[in-house]
């Protein structure tokens, strides 16, 4: 009697370990076993830089992509390698199996996010547009854009990357660090500034920060991009007679904070940067440029103009002689006063 009963504890034991190894395949190989969302849009989850595996299961039950946690861990302890999920932005598609969920996440490349670098932005507005659509803090992007030692490394003899941030419409992975981004964005430009642009600025007498430099004040003056040769002709034509270039957002990049209406006495504002009370070009760019005032500095109209002002309809009126910028502020004025009554000029040559 004795040794059936054995048999049958024997049999009812094998039994239970065959089930609940079936339960265990089940629920690791067949898909949508554990999905708690069977219908709609795929999930979106953000793995963040130092998200633990817990952590990353804990998001997924939270998104309703899974009903339970216990099978994602007890498959990762199966299967350690699918511990390793890299930071990222990642899409779930529904009812994967345990494994299939898992090994998507190990193995496969995280979204991207498109991002649009406008012409003529300064780095630090570029910080907050990376910081609000990439997994990168706006201040830590500022700190490596000042990092001598990365710098260095992608070719930029400067005290930041201001200038070299080349504007564009770019897919960046959401988990890119900012130097990935600044060393990206620089090197579009590297890409850009190709031997024959070199060759011109050689035979100007630029070297590529002095390039950057007035295409940065060209691209602040103007988006019209017709326009730019000629508002560099100005300001080379200024630079050849010793002229001080007077150029209002080189004011506007030296105060602090966003740029505003120019007061008087805000030309008095002392800083390297303004280039009202200091001769030459300033110390760096003021913003990034594009292409079109790259190539207006290195391409400028032959004019004799030395100044220009606003016409208040989008664009600018150029002048040689002083009576002639009067005229053209006079203009500017009444046009002004017919629009709205507002009787002050826009810049100041």
């Amino acid at each position: 009697m004795t040794r059936p009963l054995s048999l049958f504890r024997s049999a009812m034991a094998g039994a239970t370990v065959a089930a609940a190894l079936a339960l265990m395949l089940l629920v690791i190989f067949m898909p949508g076993v554990n999905s708690q969302r069977t219908s709609g849009d795929p999930a979106t989850i953000n793995v963040h830089r130092g998200t633990g595996f817990r952590q990353i299961v804990d998001m997924l039950q939270d998104a309703k992509v899974i009903r339970f946690r216990w099978p994602l861990l007890a498959t990762g302890t199966i299967f350690p390698e699918l511990h390793k999920i890299k930071p990222g932005r990642y899409t779930v598609p529904l009812n994967l199996s345990t494994y299939s969920l898992l090994q998507h996440l190990h193995s496969r490349p995280q979204d991207e996010v498109q991002l649009m670098i406008p012409n003529g932005i300064e780095q630090r507005k570029i910080a907050g547009i990376v910081a609000a659509n990439l997994d990168i803090d706006s201040t830590a992007f500022m700190a490596a854009s000042r990092d001598r030692k990365l710098l260095t490394s992608i070719g930029i003899d400067a005290e930041s990357s201001e200038g070299y941030l080349f504007p564009g419409t770019y897919n960046f992975p959401w988990a890119s660090t900012p130097r990935e981004v600044i060393a990206f964005l620089a090197g579009r430009f590297k890409a850009f500034y190709s031997d024959s642009l070199k060759q011109a600025a050689s035979r100007a007498g630029m070297s590529e920060r002095q390039l950057l430099t007035l295409a940065s004040i060209v691209e602040a003056e103007t988006p019209v991009d017709d326009e730019k040769p000629t508002i560099a002709s100005v300001y080379l034509n200024r630079l050849n007679k010793n002229m001080r270039l007077q150029a209002d957002p080189t004011v506007q990049y030296a105060i602090p904070g966003d740029s505003r209406r120019l007061y008087f006495k805000d030309l008095e504002f002392d800083s390297p940067y303004n280039t009202y009370r200091h001769a030459g070009l300033p110390p760096g760019p003021i913003c990034n440029p594009g292409p079109a005032s790259i190539r207006a500095v290195l391409n400028p109209a032959k004019t004799g103009f030395i100044y220009f002002v606003a016409t208040g309809q989008g664009g600018h009126a150029f002048s040689s002689t002083l009576a002639g910028h009067a005229a053209n502020i006079q203009r500017y004025r009444s046009a002004k006063q017919e629009q709205s009554g507002n009787s002050s000029p826009q810049n100041r040559r």
